[in-house]
C-alpha cells in the first residue's frame, strides 16, 4: 500500500506533474498543497507543517548550519532566476553604477531573502561593491507590515533597520527616504513608469546573458526538502522523488517547446517562439537543470554568501545540505 506525503510547493510547470499524478512518486501518494512562497515558507520554516516542502534556499541553509533544521534537500530546484533586474534606483541619487550603491539607503524585503543574498553576493563579486556600506532599510515593497521570517544575529556594523511598520519601500523610494530597492518584485512606482525610478543596470537582458555564457551560472532561489525523519523511516523516498520531479521538468520543457512551435498561440506571449529559441541557444535544452555537479559553482558560491553576510553559522559544504541518497544523482534529462 502506498505511503502518503504531502507536498507543499507553487503550482511551477515544472512541478505540476508530480502534483497531479501524471508522474507517479514510487510507492508514495502524493497528497499536493499549492502555495505561493509567501504563505508556504513560514509554515515550514516555524511550524514543520509539511512532510515534503519547496523552501527558501538562504533560510534553508542558515537553519542548517544552527543545526535547527528538521528538513533535508534533495537536489531540485523549484525557483531559479538571474536577479541583475532586481535592483530599481531614483533617478537622482546620484546612482550612475552598482559601486554608488555604498553609502545609499536601500530597501529590501528581508536581510535573509535568497534573492537579496545572491544579488548582495553578486555584487560584491561581480562590481566590487562593499557591501557593509550600503545602509539597508527591510520592509514589504509594495505592502506594509513584512518582517524577517527568522531571528538574526548580525553585527553592529551592518547598518539595517526596518522601515515604519505603515509605509512599504515602494513609499520611501518615492518620498526620497531611501535610494534604491532590491526586490523580487518590482516596486509599483516602477511598474507605473514613474520618471525618476529606474532598473540600475541598462540592458538586463543582455546583461544576464553575458553573465550565463561566462559563469555557466543560474542563480537557485528554492529548493526541495523532505522532513529527515521520514527520510530515516523511508531512505527510498529521497532518490524516488527526485526522479519523479526529473521527469516532471521534462514534460514542462517539452511541452513548452510544443506551444512555442504550434499553429496558434495558446500562451498569450506574441514572441514564445523566438524567446524559447534564443533560451536554448544560450543556455541549451535542458536550461532547468538538477543534480548537485551541474549546480556545483552555484552552490558553493551561495555558502560563501551565506557565511560572508552573517547568516550561516560557518562555511556550509554542498554535501551536507543534501540527502546522501541523492548526491550522486545525474540529471534524468
Amino acid at each position: 500500500m502506498a505511503k502518503t506525503i504531502t507536498f507543499a510547493c507553487w503550482d511551477y510547470d515544472r512541478v505540476m506533474p508530480v502534483m497531479d499524478g501524471t508522474v507517479p512518486v514510487e510507492g508514495y501518494e502524493v497528497c499536493p498543497i499549492l502555495l505561493k512562497p509567501a504563505d508556504l515558507f513560514p509554515r515550514t520554516l516555524q511550524r514543520q507543517e509539511f512532510d515534503v516542502s519547496e523552501l527558501s534556499f538562504s533560510s534553508y541553509m542558515l537553519q542548517t548550519s544552527r543545526g535547527t533544521s528538521d528538513y533535508i534537500a534533495i537536489p531540485v530546484f523549484t525557483s531559479r532566476a538571474y536577479r541583475h533586474s532586481s535592483i530599481y534606483v531614483r533617478n537622482d541619487a546620484g546612482i550612475n553604477d552598482p559601486k554608488d550603491l555604498e553609502g545609499k539607503k536601500v530597501g529590501i524585503p528581508e536581510y535573509q531573502m535568497t534573492l537579496v543574498v545572491w544579488a548582495r553576493g553578486m555584487l560584491q563579486d561581480e562590481y566590487g561593491v562593499d557591501i557593509k556600506k550600503m545602509k539597508l532599510r527591510r520592509g514589504a515593497t509594495n505592502y506594509a507590515g513584512l518582517k524577517e521570517r527568522l531571528k538574526l544575529e548580525l553585527p553592529d556594523d551592518i547598518d539595517i533597520e526596518p522601515i515604519p511598520e505603515d509605509k512599504s519601500t515602494n513609499d520611501l523610494l518615492l518620498s526620497g527616504e531611501i535610494d534604491a530597492i532590491i526586490s523580487p518584485t518590482p516596486p509599483d512606482s516602477f511598474v507605473d513608469g514613474h520618471e525618476n525610478v529606474r532598473e540600475l543596470l541598462g540592458g538586463i537582458r543582455e546583461t544576464e546573458k553575458a553573465f550565463h555564457t561566462r559563469t555557466g551560472a543560474f542563480p537557485i532561489m528554492h529548493t526541495v526538502v523532505i522532513k529527515k525523519s521520514i527520510v530515516e523511516e523511508n531512505p527510498d523516498l529521497a532518490p524516488k522523488l527526485f526522479s519523479a520531479l526529473c521527469k516532471g521538468r521534462n514534460i514542462a520543457l517539452a511541452n513548452l517547446k510544443e506551444i512555442s512551435n504550434g499553429p496558434a498561440n495558446r500562451l498569450s506571449i506574441p514572441w514564445l517562439q523566438a524567446e524559447l529559441a534564443e533560451t536554448r541557444r544560450v543556455m541549451g535544452d535542458n536550461y532547468w537543470w538538477y543534480g548537485i555537479e551541474r549546480n556545483r559553482k552555484e552552490l558553493e558560491n551561495m555558502c560563501r554568501y551565506s557565511q560572508e553576510q552573517y547568516l550561516s553559522e560557518r562555511l556550509l559544504t554542498v554535501e551536507e545540505l543534501f540527502t546522501e541518497s541523492t548526491l550522486n544523482l545525474p540529471d534524468e534529462f
